[in-house]
């Protein structure tokens, strides 16, 4: 495992965000443009990934955000690597963590530490379609409006709790590279607006049932 780098910038009243990203970070980097708004009410405090390529630790250098690699490689089984994923994470003691374009599955005991306060993004209106494949199953079904899914993250795949979803038209023609990009378009708003709003109002949840504010 490597340690974290780099200087975040903090604020004593934002709410503090960790985000889990495997590829290019195309959702950190929307989190980092909202988190320059003084109202926004929520920073990225550090980043921690999976990949030593990847690009959102790039991102996370650029901006001067604290980052951390836990590579799977770097650890003797799965129950090692989750617990090096739990000790990276606890230090930026985050109020919440972001799952964005993370590609591997946290251990319960992971999940239970962040009961709450996890959250993932998904290209597709949950409960329909979960799993590795939503926008070629979307197409597959012939369904005419999909969308994506901010929800909190729980034991099973694409099961927690919803906080809120966007919808996105299914164009005649549409192929799978085209229907997912506009459906990245509108996750990356959707968290923004969702993470913000979680942070200025708080969350909420009993039972399936997740609300912002009161």
């Amino acid at each position: 495992m490597q340690t974290p780098s780099g200087h975040p910038v903090e604020s004593s009243s934002a709410q503090r965000l960790v985000v889990l990203a495997s590829g290019g970070g195309s959702n950190l980097a929307a989190l980092l443009a909202a988190h320059e708004g003084a109202s926004y009410g929520a920073r990225v405090v550090g980043v921690v990934s999976d990949r030593p390529t990847a690009g959102a630790l790039d991102l996370a250098r650029d901006a001067g955000v604290a980052s951390a690699v836990v590579a799977m490689k770097d650890f003797d089984d799965r129950s090692a690597w989750n617990d090096g994923v739990l000790e990276a994470v606890s230090v930026f003691q985050p109020d919440y963590l972001i799952l964005a374009g993370f590609m591997r599955i946290l251990a319960p005991s992971v999940v239970r530490k962040f009961e709450g306060r996890m959250m993932n993004t998904h290209p597709a209106l949950l409960p329909s379609f979960p799993g590795a494949h939503p926008v070629r199953d979307t197409l597959a079904h012939g369904v005419k409006i999909t969308g994506c899914t901010v929800h909190l993250v729980d034991e099973g795949v694409d099961t927690g709790p919803i906080i809120a979803q966007a919808a996105v038209p299914v164009l005649d023609g549409d192929d799978e590279p085209a229907l997912t990009e506009r459906i990245k378009v509108a996750e990356r708003a959707l968290l923004v607006e969702t993470v913000g709003r979680i942070a200025r109002e708080g969350l909420y949840v009993a039972g399936r049932k997740a609300s912002i504010g009161r």
